[in-house]
């Protein structure tokens, strides 16, 4: 474009310099000069030499990194559950912003509030399991906390490992992964205690195992049962403790061993086991349910005020009321509650205490437990009404606690996983509550199995990384 402009002007030029020896005005001159600069430049800029050919920037595209073969899936069990994505369209959960930040690890985070505004509320309670190729953050043949307690499935034999690659998936937002880091970090000169029955206990041991990926932990103290243990990590001076208290509050189980034909629970007394050491607490995380199930006889101000499931010939045919075990089960989690809170009001102790409970978690037993029964090998997509109830209790029960505290020094909260654990009767220990149970001379007749407590690493560290987010948020 540019040639062709400036041999019309020279021909030009010379045609008239013949007949008129003519000059070219000044102005025009200079609109012409300026016709000729655009052009040049944008001869360079199409055809500039530094860039890069159109069909290298396709030719040099980054292939995603091959995924490992697909686990065996939950669908594979349960025809009634929709078909998974595949592995390559699912993407990891955005980690915890703060996982990465170690530089002040000697700052102890604050239970309630901090100088960041917090992230929106979410309903971790709704949403899915999705398949996820990668290993969880320790193995059951590792970790110390459980490898006297029937629940490392792989070290007693379990030869399937697809229960371990999901990962809980809420509707309206991301659950992030796990960090040990974050948790021993907020930890720092704290104690966390789980009360409550054998599932307390069972989500104690899968936090310690989780934590244990970044620190060790020493075990300090065991009852001889094992019910009551305590874990201290040095490197960041944080203790997590295990308290066995079934009904919350004062009671002694049902054991037929014993002759004790009924639970015995009462209601207006609280297990000092664990509630006298409350000053000494920063974090709570209670856990019951399924010991209210079982035939019960309710105590209050020194007498028997009912019971439930009981034989009216144990009372001497005399009329005692029938009180139903959800009737029970809330009276014992909202006095807890109420106690919990009053008892810190009184002894005016520092810092702010974390008073959590985990809702009901659903056994999935294929029939009577004390039966062989086996567990179901497909989940029921609903709760059933007994779950439902007790997840409501608990639900209930946290909210009034917080509503009725006048204190900013004490936080209440539900960690919601009743409908995420009904989903996954594969993740218990089935037969593998004990070691190789189908080895020569191990079977005795009937295989026992467990179908209420979980494999770690399996489901229940989900619970843990809940209560994470509930902590932080």
């Amino acid at each position: 474009m540019a040639t062709n402009f400036l041999k019309t002007y020279q021909h030009h030029l010379h045609h008239n310099d013949k007949q008129h020896h003519f000059s070219l005005p000044k102005k025009k001159f200079v609109t012409y000069a300026v016709y000729a600069l655009i052009a040049v430049v944008l001869l360079y800029l199409f055809v500039d030499p530094a860039a890069p050919p159109a069909a290298a920037s396709s030719s040099t595209t980054t292939k995603p990194s091959s995924l490992p073969a697909r686990p065996p899936s939950i669908q594979q069990q349960d025809p009634e559950l929709p078909p998974a994505p595949p592995l390559s369209t699912i993407s990891p959960p955005p980690p915890y912003q703060g996982q990465a930040a170690t530089d002040n690890d000697d700052e102890t985070l604050p239970i309630v509030g901090t100088t960041a505004a917090p992230p929106p509320p979410c309903d971790y309670s709704d949403g899915e399991w999705v398949p996820d190729a990668r290993p969880p953050l320790y193995n059951g043949t590792t970790c110390g906390a459980i490898k006297d307690d029937g629940r490392s499935c792989t070290a007693n034999g379990r030869a399937d490992t697809g229960y371990v690659y999901w990962r809980w998936q809420p509707r309206a937002c991301d659950l992030p992964d796990f960090s040990a880091a974050d948790f021993l970090r907020w930890l720092r000169n704290r104690h966390m205690a789980f009360v409550g029955d054998s599932l307390a206990r069972n989500q104690a041991e899968s936090l310690v195992c989780l934590l244990s990926s970044a620190s060790p932990p020493e075990l300090v103290h065991r009852s001889a049962d094992g019910r009551f243990r305590r874990w201290v990590f040095r490197d960041h001076n944080a203790t997590v403790s295990i308290f066995w208290s079934p009904f919350l509050l004062s009671g002694v189980e049902k054991s037929e061993r014993d002759g004790v034909r009924y639970n015995q629970v009462f209601l207006d007394a609280f297990d000092e086991r664990w509630m006298s050491e409350l000053a000494g607490i920063d974090a709570v995380v209670m856990s019951a349910g399924h010991w209210f199930r079982i035939p019960s006889v309710y105590h209050e101000g020194g007498k028997v005020v009912g019971c439930h499931g009981c034989d009216a010939a144990e009372f001497n045919h005399t009329a005692v009321a029938e009180i139903s075990f959800f009737r029970a089960f809330r009276d014992a989690v909202g006095r807890t509650l109420a106690e919990a809170a009053r008892r810190h009001h009184e002894q005016h102790t520092d810092g702010v205490k974390l008073v959590a409970m985990t809702t009901f978690s659903p056994s999935h037993f294929e029939g009577q437990w004390n039966e062989g029964a086996p567990c179901k090998k497909k989940a029921d997509r609903e709760l059933g009404y007994t779950e439902t109830e007790m997840r409501k209790i608990v639900v209930e029960e946290v909210e009034e606690a917080s509503s009725s505290s006048s204190s900013s020094t004490m936080r209440f909260a539900a960690v919601d996983v009743t409908a995420l654990a009904n989903l996954r009767p594969d993740g218990h220990p089935g037969p593998y509550m004990r070691k190789n149970p189908f080895a020569a001379g191990n079977t005795g007749g009937r295989v026992q199995h467990d179908c209420l407590h979980w494999c770690m690493p399996g489901p229940v560290d989900t619970f843990n990384q809940i209560l994470l987010q509930t902590i932080l948020r």
